[in-house]
C-alpha cells in the first residue's frame, strides 16, 4: 500500500520545534514572528496531513504527544540539514559570515567573552554570534540536534560523532575567606585541602566534578551548593568555607569588592587546571569557520591562560 503524498514545508517544521522548546503556542509564535492564529492554523494542517495529534493542548503547558517527540526529534534533524545545504552555499563564498550559534559553559562565559567579542567582531564583521550559556550535557544534547553549532567548553567530552580542539589550559586559584588558616601559606598543596570545608557548585557543573577531581579526601559543605561562581565567591566571603576558582574568574573587578573579605592563593607548581576547547559535530560543514573562530581566540586571550598549539 502506497503512502499518501505529504507536502510539509520547512516553516511548518520551524514552528513545530518552536512549541515544543517554548512549550506555549503564543510565545512560540512570537519567536517565529508570526501571529498565534497563524501558527495554530499551520500546525492543525501539519497534523491533518500526519493524521496525529502532535501536541496535548489540555494542560496550561503544552507537551508533545509520544509521537510527537518521535516527529519533532526528526524535524530537528530536517532543519539541520537545511541549515547546513544553507551554510555550505555561504561558506563558499566567505566562511566568516552568517550566523554561528555558540554554547558556552556559565562559569567561562561571563569571564571569556568580554575579552573575546570585541576582537571577533572587529575581525570578522559579517559573523554573527548567537551565544547561548548553559551546563554542558544540556550544551551537548543542542549541539547533537543542530540546535547549536560549536560548544565552547572544558574538555574532555565523552561523546561520539564530535570533534573537539583544546585552545588553552586555565589553572584553578584558592579562594579562602579572611582568617582562615590557609591564608599563612603562600601557596597551597591539593592536599592542604582535605582539612577543611570545601564549597561547591550544583550537580551538573563540570566545574564541580574538576574541583573534586583535584582534591583528594575533600570535605565537601553539602549545606551550601552554589549556581554560579558569583554565589561561590559571595559565600566565600561570608566566612563559610574554602572555594577553587579557575584563572579568569578571580581577574574580576568584583574580586576587588571582596578584597576585606577574601584571599587568594595559588597551588604549588604545576597547579591544577581545566582544558578549555571548541566543540562541533563531526559532520559540520564549516571547518573553516571553526578554524578561523580558533584563531581569534588564541590571538586575543586574556593574561594567565596558557595557548595550545593546533594546526589549521
Amino acid at each position: 500500500m502506497a503512502l499518501p503524498e505529504l507536502h510539509l514545508t520547512l516553516q511548518e517544521l520551524r514552528y513545530l520545534v518552536a512549541v515544543a522548546e517554548e512549550q506555549h503556542f503564543g510565545r512560540a509564535a512570537e519567536l517565529c514572528h508570526v501571529s498565534q492564529p497563524t501558527l495554530s492554523t499551520q500546525l492543525r494542517k501539519l497534523e491533518d496531513q500526519l493524521n496525529v495529534t502532535l501536541f496535548d493542548r489540555s494542560q496550561p503547558q503544552v507537551a508533545p504527544t509520544p509521537v510527537g517527540r518521535e516527529i519533532i526529534t526528526q524535524a530537528r534533524l530536517v532543519l539541520a540539514e537545511a541549515h547546513k545545504i544553507q551554510t555550505i552555499a555561504l561558506c563558499r563564498l566567505d566562511p566568516m559570515q552568517g550566523t554561528l550559534r555558540v554554547g558556552v559553559i556559565p562559569t567561562l562565559g561571563p569571564y571569556l567573552m568580554p575579552h573575546l567579542l570585541p576582537p571577533i567582531r572587529a575581525a570578522y564583521p559579517k559573523l554573527r554570534l548567537f551565544l547561548r550559556e548553559d551546563l554542558t550535557e544540556h550544551l551537548l544534547r543542542q549541539l547533537r540536534s543542530g540546535e547549536l553549532d560549536v560548544l565552547l567548553i572544558a574538555l574532555p567530552v565523552r561523546h561520539e560523532g564530535f570533534d573537539t580542539l583544546v585552545l588553552f589550559t586555565e589553572p584553578f586559584w584558592v579562594a579562602l575567606p579572611v582568617g582562615h588558616p590557609l591564608t599563612e601559606c603562600d601557596q597551597i598543596r591539593e592536599s592542604d585541602l582535605n582539612d577543611y570545608g570545601v564549597l561547591l557548585l550544583e550537580e551538573g557543573h563540570c566545574l564541580r566534578d574538576q574541583a573534586l577531581a583535584i582534591c583528594e579526601s575533600p570535605r565537601v559543605i553539602e549545606e551550601f551548593t552554589a549556581s554560579s561562581l558569583e554565589t561561590l565567591r559571595q559565600m566565600v566571603a561570608a566566612g563559610i568555607g574554602l572555594t577553587l576558582l579557575p584563572e579568569l574568574a578571580i581577574q574580576l573587578d568584583q574580586v576587588a569588592a571582596y578584597r576585606q573579605l577574601i584571599e587568594i592563593r595559588p597551588f604549588t607548581p604545576p597547579a591544577p587546571s581545566r582544558a578549555i576547547g571548541l566543540v562541533w559535530r563531526r559532520q559540520f560543514a564549516r571547518q573553516a569557520t571553526i578554524n578561523g573562530l580558533a584563531g581569534v581566540i588564541q590571538k586575543h586571550l586574556p593574561p594567565g591562560l596558557s595557548k595550545l598549539r593546533f594546526t589549521h
